[in-house]
């Protein structure tokens, strides 16, 4: 099942650790503080335990959202790259 998961973790460690949780699983980062990916249930589970053993006591907001098929097929993507982008190479 695809899920979406968002984070706000206020302390750079912390956040990295989440971060490389997620690709460890399999996620693909969308956006600075979004993966997204095809975890099943248990994965999911797995990978929020694991985010939660990372994360210990520091502040933090985690949100995993599974999406059903109908859900992710209709969501809506802009993805594009500006004129800003560009002045930065």
């Amino acid at each position: 099942m695809q899920c979406l998961l968002i984070y706000d973790i206020p302390h750079d460690g912390t956040r990295q650790k989440v971060a490389d949780a997620c690709l460890d699983y399999g996620l693909q980062r969308v956006q600075y503080s979004a993966f997204v990916g095809n975890l099943s249930r248990t994965h999911q589970r797995a990978l929020f335990q694991e985010i939660e053993r990372r994360v210990r006591r520091r502040s933090a907001n985690i949100q995993l959202f599974p999406l059903d098929e109908k859900s992710w097929n209709g969501r809506r993507v802009l993805e594009q790259r500006g004129v800003d982008d560009a002045n930065n190479n």
